[in-house]
């Protein structure tokens, strides 16, 4: 989360400035390891890049060559293990909000993430821009009009009858899938990033988040394993959200009559035209590419949910949006730990095919976002890291949905209907049936076909710049030649998986190439607690001992107080006995 997909990170930092500046002093374990998994080269970290790309390479060959074959293996998968993974990925993802709120709440968040009299290096617009910007991608443009509607249409199972009844809980449960959950699993990875980055001075690569509970085992074979898992999951996760993207893309050109009907072939071009984009901007570098694209796509989304809010149901939108951070506040517990356990079938479909992907979905993002947030959080203490990359981003994805998927609602509660049709809600079309209602309609269709073009593009851009990083060993500029060649591999897998199964196998791949990172995140929580808490129990020992000298001194100090006083209170006895000697004494 992501939520969706994020923008670029900002420009790689060259050498010698503050972005790779190592920590300075402290004992050699608080210093930077300068090896690379494997050693320099054209790949400079071969014990990762290697593996991961050998891994994700034939999955596509066996993909490509037995599309029929891995999608019967999906869906088996989607029916046994996605199932059952259920109840495991509600609790670990509202372990991971308890987490978050712990290091904020409790003395742990007055860490800094960086030097302890470090500034921030981006000021506080900026980074609010930024996360805001992390917080925006293709997923919203998708599920915006799409979520709330399929929920409404199909209620969560054991919701009271009612179209009221049916549509707060159509917005509760969207609010939950994108609020503070998706990015409490940010929170875990981008903290354990930052700590590791800007306080230890490590490299950018997921292995040193686990640092202090492996210990030198992390420069080693379970480092490297920790890389290559996180590669694979973001890559899947970045593939997850380009097919959902050229889904809807390919729906809205039929949808405008520029193509008769969306096939197979219309998806794969799009995906390697779209990809070659990418590409383009992947060799001009971060500067003149990603980051005038990453401008692009957000003044894009402003102009879009803009419109919608201005020529849609205004008042109604503002009063639901207010009203449903109430709601969601209000239910936050039941929501968090429902697992729709005694609502049968009913419930384990739902759970598997909403709850569950989300969180799955999330988590394969979360290396991305991670690095994202954690790169540009250097100078910020863990309180006001957890506060700004949960509240901010929770906001502006909850405005989104209250304005995109309130006005679809708005329409078949109080208005003419058409967004759900005998089969249910077309959740590649929603958003463009939706938009052609407002006024101009086809205007804002072709604005929200290029938004998704560029989420697409800047996506890939900086995913594949990301991934690379970590496949190179924590690199903070890889190479080109690498990180073209990650964005190729993005839109083949995206491929793979539309022809495998479409949305379906999309959801389904997110969810199990997020289980073994799980694992990983689960260790980050334990390995920044231990650290932070190993600070905070540094801190307080000093603490004591400067009380404890502060106390002698002063003890010292009036002790040699006392006894100049003393000394001179003889003195003066003395000399007033010679005084009054001589005065009566015989002459």
């Amino acid at each position: 989360m992501t939520t969706s997909p994020p923008t670029s990170p900002p420009t790689p930092p060259a050498p010698g400035d503050p972005g790779r500046r190592p920590a300075e002093g402290g004992s050699p374990a608080d210093r930077p390891s300068r090896r690379t998994p494997g050693g320099a080269g054209l790949i400079r970290a071969p014990r990762v890049f290697v593996p991961a790309a050998v891994l994700l390479v034939a999955f596509v060959a066996v993909a490509l060559a037995m599309p029929g074959r891995l999608g019967e293996a999906l869906t088996a998968a989607n029916t046994t293990v996605v199932t059952d993974l259920g109840w495991y990925y509600v609790l670990l993802v509202t372990g991971f909000v308890a987490f978050a709120a712990y290091v904020a709440l409790s003395p742990l968040g007055n860490v800094t993430l960086g030097k302890d009299d470090e500034e921030p290096e981006f000021g506080l617009k900026s980074w609010f821009a930024m996360l805001f910007a992390a917080g925006m991608g293709i997923g919203l443009v998708f599920w915006g009009v799409a979520e709330p509607l399929n929920h409404f249409t199909s209620p969560p199972p054991g919701t009271p009858a009612g179209e009221p009844a049916a549509a707060r809980a159509a917005m509760d449960v969207t609010f939950l899938h994108w609020g503070l959950h998706a990015w409490a699993i940010y929170v875990v990875v981008g903290l354990a990033i930052a700590y590791a980055v800007h306080r230890k001075g490590r490299p950018v690569s997921i292995r040193w988040a686990l640092e202090p509970l492996l210990g030198k085992r992390v420069d080693g074979f379970w480092g490297d394993a920790i890389d290559v898992v996180a590669i694979v999951g973001t890559l899947f996760g970045v593939a997850t959200s380009l097919g959902f993207g050229v889904t809807q893309v390919a729906a809205g050109l039929g949808y405008l009559d520029v193509v008769d009907e969306p096939t197979d072939t219309l998806l794969v071009g799009l995906v390697i035209a779209i990809t070659a984009i990418a590409m383009v901007s992947v060799l001009s570098g971060v500067d003149r590419g990603i980051k005038w694209l990453s401008n692009l796509n957000m003044g894009l989304a402003a102009l879009l949910v803009g419109a919608v809010l201005l020529l849609g149901p205004t008042v109604f939108l503002l009063s639901d949006f207010v009203q449903q951070i109430g709601s969601y506040l209000q239910g936050f517990l039941r929501l968090s730990f429902n697992t729709y356990s005694f609502q049968g079938q009913a419930g384990e479909d739902f759970l598997a095919g909403w709850t569950t992907y989300y969180w799955g979905w999330w988590m394969s993002w979360a290396p991305f976002v991670g690095v994202f947030i954690a790169r540009i959080s250097r100078g910020r203490t863990v309180r006001q890291f957890v506060a700004g990359v949960m509240l901010v981003p929770t906001l502006v994805t909850m405005l989104w949905f209250a304005v995109m998927g309130g006005t679809a609602l708005h329409r078949e509660i109080f208005g003419g209907g058409g967004l759900v049709g005998e089969e249910g809600v077309d959740t590649n079309l929603a958003l463009f049936q939706m938009l052609d209602g407002l006024p101009l309609g086809t205007l804002l269709s072709v604005v929200a076909i290029f938004l998704v073009v560029v989420f697409f593009v800047t996506s890939s851009d900086s995913g594949s710049f990301v991934v690379d990083m970590i496949a190179s060993g924590g690199d903070l500029d890889p190479p080109r030649w690498s990180r073209a060649f990650w964005a190729s591999l993005q839109g083949v897998i995206a491929i793979a998986l539309l022809l495998a199964g479409g949305l379906s196998a999309l959801q389904t791949m997110a969810i199990l190439v997020a289980l073994p990172f799980s694992v990983v995140m689960v260790l980050m929580v334990v390995s920044t607690t231990k650290a932070l808490n190993a600070e905070h129990r540094a801190v307080k020992r000093l603490v004591r001992r400067q009380l404890v000298a502060d106390v002698a001194d002063r003890v010292a100090e009036e002790g040699a107080a006392d006894a100049a006083a003393k000394g001179a209170a003889r003195t003066g006895t003395r000399a007033g006995f010679r005084a009054g000697s001589g005065g009566t004494g015989p002459r």
